[in-house]
């Protein structure tokens, strides 16, 4: 099958590519590029992006950005837990959204680096599915790189700088 036939389902973990480009480049990620760089010119089925709520952040410019791009949105409250430390991951919802998708496409992108994706990744490629993940490398668990049918590095080509850091 040409690569431009195929269907694509993008998942992308929000928290944890948030944090990787704040750390590893002072910014944010570009989302516009982003979802142009996976697509890769391929039928988008479905692209999701996977964020938390914090009640301290209006993140409303930022759905409207995403829903704008076409990704539908999946919100949950950062749980905050009686000891202080906070958890607010979407490993389980990515994951039973990616398995939902398997039938309905050809390749999977996964935009994250977490290496708790491994068994999914593997679970995916054995139901015949393409899995690729995009990510910052060095943000990014060995094991998720070697599970991928293919990896792509991300890196400051998919950063939007704000203020003075701006190109």
């Amino acid at each position: 099958m040409a690569e431009f036939e195929q269907r694509c389902g993008i998942l992308v973990d929000v928290q944890n590519m948030f944090y990787s480009a704040k750390h590893l480049y002072s910014g944010k990620i570009n989302f516009d590029h982003l979802l142009e760089a996976t697509s890769r010119r391929r039928k988008i089925v479905r692209a999701l992006a996977y964020a938390v709520k914090t009640p301290e952040i209006d993140q409303d410019k930022f759905l409207k950005l995403l829903y704008g791009l076409g990704f539908e949105v999946r919100m949950k409250d950062l749980k905050v837990r009686a000891d202080g430390t906070a958890k607010g991951d979407w490993d389980m919802g990515i994951a039973i959204d990616a398995i939902s998708l398997v039938d309905k496409v050809d390749c999977i992108v996964l935009v994250s680096g977490d290496g708790d994706y491994v068994p999914l990744v593997e679970h995916l490629k054995a139901r015949g599915c393409r899995v690729e993940i995009f990510s910052f490398k060095p943000n990014t668990a060995q094991e998720l790189i070697a599970a991928a049918t293919e990896y792509y590095q991300m890196d400051d080509k998919f950063i939007f700088r704000t203020g003075r850091d701006r190109k």
